[in-house]
Formats: structure tokens, C-alpha cells, sequence
């Protein structure tokens, strides 16, 4: 089975938005959120520079990922009124760029979490289904 954590993140994203509420910087739920993960045994990068290649060249001038958790899930964090579209396009994006196969969109500026979280799967392919290993 492939090693996927989202629903220990969405916990720990709960336990962040219950005891914060919405209305903060992205940058503190973005720190709670990965001192939470942290304490539930996760592994998380913060802030984890990734670089773009283009036409062959690699350009450390990238993009930085909010959170990689266990090597191989994007967790984007948002404090917005509502989610645009242009949010789910910038996390596929950020799949496709670094490879990644699973991310977690989330907002917390919401009155109930539930309604500020967006699980995003690019190219989920049905061998990965029957792997023990995760996704890349």
C-alpha cells in the first residue's frame, strides 16, 4: 500500500485551525501546522527550495514548497477568503515540477476546516497501487 499520510495531516490541520481559529498569517499556520505534524511522528521540510529546469538548464530561482511531509506530499497553506482557482492550479503545477504525485491545498481562514482542504492526485497510475513504496 502506498505510504499515505493525508489523513494524519488533515488531523493535524484540524488540531491547528481548533486551537488558532482562522484570521493569522499563512506563516503561523505553517509553523504550527509543521510543529503538529512533527509531534504526530511525520517528517517535514518547510519552506523546501525546489528548482525549475528549463530547456534542459536547471534555474535555482524555483519555487518553495510550504511543507513536504514524509519525502513525497505537498501541503500548501493558505489564509484566503476563499480558494481561486489559480490555488489548485499552482499545487498541480508544483506536482508536476518536482515529481510529486499527492498534495493537500489548505485554507485556513474558514469557519470549519473541512471546507478549506483539497486533496489533489497527478497521475496517480494504477502500478503504484500494488507498490510498497511511495509515490515520487
Amino acid at each position: 500500500m502506498i505510504d499515505d499520510p493525508t489523513d494524519q495531516i488533515i488531523g493535524a490541520a484540524i488540531a491547528v485551525h481548533q486551537e488558532l481559529g482562522p484570521g493569522l498569517l499563512e506563516s503561523t499556520y505553517e509553523a504550527c501546522l509543521a510543529y503538529e505534524l512533527v509531534q504526530r511522528g511525520l517528517t517535514v521540510e518547510r519552506q523546501k527550495a525546489m528548482p525549475v529546469v528549463y530547456r534542459g538548464m536547471r534555474m535555482d530561482c524555483g519555487y518553495r514548497l510550504d511543507l513536504l511531509v514524509n519525502g513525497h506530499v505537498i501541503v500548501e497553506v493558505k489564509s484566503v477568503e476563499r480558494f481561486e482557482p489559480i490555488h489548485s492550479a499552482q499545487v498541480l503545477t508544483y506536482l508536476k515540477l518536482a515529481g510529486y504525485n499527492i498534495a493537500l491545498l489548505i485554507n485556513f481562514n474558514v469557519r470549519l476546516l473541512k471546507n478549506g482542504i483539497r486533496r489533489l492526485v497527478l497521475d496517480f497510475p494504477e502500478s503504484a497501487l500494488r507498490s510498497s513504496r511511495p509515490l515520487r
